[in-house]
């Protein structure tokens, strides 16, 4: 699930709430004039007009957001907010073309969520726009490069007379370098881009699988010493970009300190314009588990002193990143030696969060009972469903969203050349044929029953998996039929439940954020080399 940028224990935006939005400008569809009103006539629908400033150098598109949240907010920016669902408005609208200078209407109660704006209840809100130029808000929000306006007061409802004015004016900068003052955690960086072969020719154009190699504090001492490596991958939202400025120093610190024994590690980036390729072959995606095996390890263990060998090869991930290493591992079970999954998402696809997708009429927004199926919980709380969160990610666009994300990887290809969706989105009803799909295709449970006897053998012990009993998004549960049916199969795995956790604290341990990485480490290491005690 959405593990908004690297660190698992991250908040992350996510879903929406009602507010509002504004304006006017209704034109007739020949575009010639505005329809007489008083000043303070208030319209049917709202519309709201976004001006690009002049002193842009050239024309832009992409989609325009606009957000309305609660007056009382004191943020800088008004965003969705994934812990608060229903605080906010968000409207949506494709720019093909936008010139400096130029404005565009968009209507507020077309393409918006949770509901029209016209809607609204009567009061204060703050509103501001966003262009998402790159399509990618659906997967990591506000990013570099989009172009944002200065968040407006407004009062709802919108009469002809308090119409505000926005304006495009500001460019998001590329975030500060978190390692500039780090020259040793840089030294020990080796950045990874490698066209590959296979994905290459899947996709008819250069595809580059890229990745980070951080390398232990001594390993430029020891020239003659061969290090265990571990395939770390991030969750859904995060980046090339992530991987470096979050976990490369807590990595490398760490292991500078003794808390972590030395290892090298490789920071894989799964994220793709269609959200997490999780490292599995698609026919969407890509055979991305292929190039991995097949092309960049083969090409890494070339260039550095790697354990080349099952028992020195590990993986973890967390969030998407957790179900893309349990899937690397039990796909590839002789290739690594041992996976450390952590908050995974769904390897059960009877527990994909709150709903079976294999029920008789099953549906993605009703349960049996007809109540809403939820997505997001704290402390036991349910925060947020699954109709909310496909309703935002349709307004954001069809650009990488966690429910899109999902269907890229697992969904059979449509006659239209797109992913088959798993779902109606209106209705909710989930197609059992592409559920069927799903089940004999990436369903890890299923997976595992079906080929034990070819596989079980190179599994014994390698599966680890760490989960919080109120993992925010109701991952338990999957974990819980995933240990069942290990042990049933004589796995030997290593589950821990971590009692009252979430999604963004299994790592935790007292003040150190950071502690489960040690141990995980440290149970790497005594797998590579088993003879030692200690690091």
């Amino acid at each position: 699930m959405r593990s908004h940028f690297q660190d698992p224990q991250m908040s992350k935006p996510g879903f929406c709430r009602f507010a509002s939005l504004f304006l006017l400008l209704a034109t007739a569809c020949s575009g010639i004039a505005l329809r007489a009103q008083s000043a303070d006539a208030v319209p049917s629908h709202t519309f709201s007009r976004v001006s690009l400033d002049k002193s842009f150098p050239g024309s832009t598109s992409g989609r325009l957001l606009l957000f309305i949240g609660p007056a009382s907010d004191a943020a800088t920016a008004v965003d969705i907010n994934m812990m608060s669902p229903a605080s906010v408005f968000v409207a949506a609208k494709e720019i093909p073309i936008l010139a400096p200078g130029g404005s565009v209407d968009i209507d507020a109660d077309d393409v918006v969520f949770p509901g029209p704006v016209s809607k609204a209840p009567a009061g204060n809100y703050r509103v501001q726009a966003v262009l998402d130029v790159n399509h990618s808000y659906n997967y990591d929000g506000r990013a570099a490069g989009d172009l944002v306006t200065a968040p407006v007061s407004i009062s709802i409802p919108i009469t002809n007379s308090s119409i505000p004015a926005l304006t495009l004016t500001q460019v998001v900068p590329e975030p500060p370098d978190p390692l500039a003052d780090r020259p040793d955690v840089n030294a020990a960086l080796r950045p990874l881009d490698l066209v590959s072969p296979v994905l290459t020719q899947f996709w008819g154009r250069e595809i580059h699988m890229r990745a980070w190699v951080l390398l232990p504090p001594h390993y430029s001492d020891r020239p003659n010493a061969r290090y265990p490596t571990v395939y770390f991958t991030h969750g859904f939202g995060g980046t090339l970009n992530g991987l470096r400025a979050r976990y490369a120093p807590i990595l490398y610190d760490r292991m500078k300190q003794g808390k972590m024994p030395e290892m090298i590690w490789v920071l894989l980036d799964e994220s793709s314009p269609t959200g997490t390729h999780e490292f599995a072959d698609s026919v969407n995606n890509g055979p991305w588990g292929t190039a991995l095996t097949t092309e960049l390890i083969p090409r890494i263990e070339r260039s550095y002193r790697m354990d080349a060998r099952t028992s020195g090869r590990f993986l973890q991930g967390h969030s998407s990143g957790g179900w893309a290493t349990l899937w690397l591992q039990t796909t590839y079970p002789k290739i690594f030696g041992g996976t450390w999954s952590t908050s995974p998402d769904p390897s059960d696809f009877h527990f994909f969060s709150t709903i079976d997708l294999y029920a008789p009429h099953a549906n993605f927004y009703y349960a049996a009972d007809g109540t809403l199926t939820p997505i997001l919980r704290d402390h036991g709380h349910p925060l947020s469903n699954m109709r909310q969160l496909a309703g935002l990610e349709a307004v954001l666009g069809p650009y990488g969203g966690q429910l899109a994300s999902f269907e890229w990887v697992f969904s059979p290809r449509g006659p239209d050349g797109r992913p088959m969706p798993l779902f109606n989105r209106t209705t909710g009803d989930i197609d059992p044929a592409v559920a069927s799909y799903w089940r004999s295709h990436y369903d890890i449970v299923e997976h595992l029953k079906t080929d034990w006897k070819s596989i079980g053998h190179d599994l014994q012990g390698k599966i680890h998996l760490v989960v919080g009993t109120d993992d925010t998004f109701y991952l338990d549960g999957a974990a819980h039929s995933l240990q069942t049916t290990l042990d049933q199969l004589g796995g030997k795995p290593q589950f821990t439940f971590l009692p009252g956790r979430s999604h963004f604290n299994v790592y935790v341990d007292g003040d150190d954020r950071y502690a489960l990485f040690d141990r995980i480490a440290a149970e790497m290491y005594a797998v590579a080399r088993p003879a030692r005690k200690g690091h």
